[in-house]
């Protein structure tokens, strides 16, 4: 019997055995039929415990590469099945993606975490109930309270009720059980709505700035993005093309400025949107965390002949790994968007979103949502008074009063001073941002987005008085 298992290590035992024998029946040192070592025997040749071997086996098994005969033992089954050598490799086709994924840069290779980082989308999850958190999703995984079988592909009943109470109260949307989806997330919400109402060439009109991920999901499904100009009201809804299909926007806290659209433009948009036969989509991506003035009503609540399709989700206000969102939708869209959620991966798992819907009934969301409020908006104020003390030079905010970040704009300098700014800082453990990678066309404004949901707030003036270093730094070496 050719074959050897070389164990580098203590760990993952099962799996180095596994990964030799899988290895050897693959390139022919063990041929079809032969017989494999008794566990036992196999166990003490490697140092190892019985049990070890024996799940190396059954995963061999489970894959069809051997098969067990009753008091015989365990036989090789499968056969060599890879190309070996060069002449193998060359072989092969390469296989090609659509023109869109080809066009997408490499995934960027995580960077170590800079000492005073001022990343976007990213909450603090120090203060979240994770003991009440776990105590939920461990009562709704007992052994009563879980079912065999699959659930609506809308999401777990309870949930949307949850949600539909949740959002009329917080946001004013008017909302039933059966108008609300629950999603893995807002992108999901974003992909089904394209899948369900996009055509390959379709126009879709953007903000610019704006979201890029949203921008990505529409391209990918062969839409026309469009970008369209925001000015301090908002997006400029008389710039929107007129071959619109669809349009997506942030009214409650602009991606990434931070201005909220104004009510005048609000109903502009209603107007056009009915005018031309659009869906606009509005992302309420973080109005949880408002620090000043009276909410400005929803487009959705606003809306009156079901053209708005509302998004929201629980990552900022809860933890991002958590991935549960929603989408409100018009009657007219739930077969349908149902039918795409259903084919493209069923539903979230149940557990947590049934843990999610007993976390809004208790009360325990909106507690969390007051208290993370009050220290997002301390840490607003600390960004806006740093930004005008050390870097009051250079940069000028943008005026926001919710969220998790603020923007502040070059007030002289191009491109290059925002590049070599946010470099210089990255060598002083500051971590930035650029407003220009959230503008599609050609006309990108260098800024600065600093979030401050993951920094802790003592951090904050210490990590600015570093940028205003940095700034001054780099504009000596430009001047």
């Amino acid at each position: 019997m050719d074959f050897h298992v070389e164990l580098r290590g203590r760990r993952d035992l099962a799996g180095q055995i596994y990964r030799g024998l899988r290895a050897a029946i693959l390139d022919g040192r063990l041929r079809h039929g032969e017989r494999l070592p008794p566990t036992r025997e196999l166990a003490l040749r490697l140092d190892v415990a019985r049990n070890t071997v024996g799940v190396a086996y059954e995963w061999l098994t489970a894959e069809g590469l051997i098969a067990g005969r009753t008091r015989a033992g365990s036989f090789v089954q499968g056969e060599a099945s890879r190309p070996r050598g060069r002449a193998g490799r060359e072989a092969q086709v390469p296989l090609r993606a659509r023109a869109f994924w080809r066009s997408l840069p490499d995934l960027p290779a995580p960077l170590a975490p800079a000492a005073y980082d001022f990343g976007v989308g990213s909450p603090d999850v120090s203060g979240f109930p994770f003991e009440s958190w776990r105590r939920l999703v461990a009562r709704q995984l007992r052994a009563a309270t879980v079912s065999g079988g699959y659930v609506n592909a809308a999401g777990h009943l309870g949930l949307r009720e949850a949600v539909a109470r949740h959002v009329g109260v917080a946001r004013g949307v008017r909302a039933e059980a059966d108008d609300v989806l629950i999603t893995n997330g807002a992108q999901q919400a974003l992909d089904l709505v394209g899948r369900v109402l996009i055509e390959p060439g379709d126009c879709v009109a953007m903000e610019e700035p704006g979201y890029p991920p949203a921008r990505q999901v529409f391209q990918s499904l062969g839409a026309r993005v469009v970008p369209v100009p925001v000015d301090p009201e908002g997006l400029d809804v008389a710039a929107l093309p007129d071959a619109a299909r669809l349009v997506y926007v942030t009214p409650s806290h602009q991606f990434p400025l931070g201005m909220p659209m104004s009510p005048a433009r609000r109903v502009a948009l209603l107007e056009w949107a009915k005018r031309r036969d659009a869906v606009v989509i509005e992302d309420d991506y973080d109005s949880e965390f408002r620090f000043g003035g009276r909410p400005l009503e929803t487009l959705h609540g606003m809306d009156r002949s079901g053209r708005v399709l509302y998004v929201g989700s629980f990552s900022k206000v809860m933890v991002p790994m958590l991935r549960l969102g929603f989408l409100v939708a018009p009657p007219s869209l739930q077969r349908e968007l149902r039918w795409a959620r259903r084919v493209m991966d069923w539903h979230s798992p149940v557990p947590e979103q049934a843990a999610l819907a007993r976390f809004i009934d208790s009360g325990l969301l909106a507690r969390h949502i007051r208290k993370m409020r009050r220290e997002y908006e301390a840490r607003h104020e600390r960004v806006a008074e740093g930004l005008a003390r050390h870097c009051g030079d250079w940069l000028q905010a943008v005026p926001s009063v919710a969220g998790l970040h603020l923007c502040a704009t070059f007030r002289r300098g191009g491109l290059a001073l925002e590049r070599e700014t946010v470099a210089r800082a990255r060598t002083v453990g500051v971590g930035l941002i650029t407003l220009s990678r959230y503008f599609a066309g050609p006309r990108a404004r260098p800024g600065l987005v600093l979030g401050y949901g993951g920094i802790p707030a003592a951090r904050i003036p210490e990590g600015l008085r570093r940028l205003g270093a940095s700034l001054a730094h780099v504009g000596l070496t430009k001047d």
